[in-house]
């Protein structure tokens, strides 16, 4: 519920000063370094797989343009975290993680499910990969 301060009321809590104040901002994703390098292996793998497997000259562009976007993405949100706005935070080592867990909207998270949680849609994409890679190798 909203409530309506006088201006007098605002200046008796209310702190003037001349130097802005910068908030602190938390641009890490929380998580070792190596889990979100890991993403990116296996995504790009999978491309490498479907590469490797179909093996076709006219695929040859639109699997270098993916490739190229999930290194560009996943590159564009890696040098955002390294922005220094005010922030001297780094994210977590797996020392870090394996003692404190993380703490998410569906509860707390020991280091393997964090793992297991990050790591899983690529993995089971990669899967799909040599799944599909078997079918094509068996037809």
């Amino acid at each position: 519920m909203s409530q309506r301060y006088s201006v007098e009321q605002l200046r008796q809590v209310a702190q003037v000063s001349d130097t802005p104040v910068r908030p602190r901002v938390e641009r890490n994703f929380g998580l070792p370094t190596g889990l979100y390098i890991a993403t990116v292996g296996l995504y790009l793998a999978f491309i490498g797989l479907m590469a490797a497997v179909f093996h076709n000259r006219e695929l040859a562009l639109p699997l270098v343009v993916i490739a190229l976007s999930i290194a560009f993405g996943f590159g564009v949100a890696g040098y955002w975290t390294r922005f220094k706005l005010g922030s001297g935070d780094k994210p977590m080592t797996w020392a870090q993680l394996s003692v404190r867990g993380i703490e998410t909207l569906s509860g707390r998270l020991t280091a393997g499910e964090a793992a297991t949680q990050v790591l899983l849609l690529p993995v089971l994409i990669l899967v799909w990969g040599l799944a599909i890679a078997v079918i094509v190798a068996l037809t």
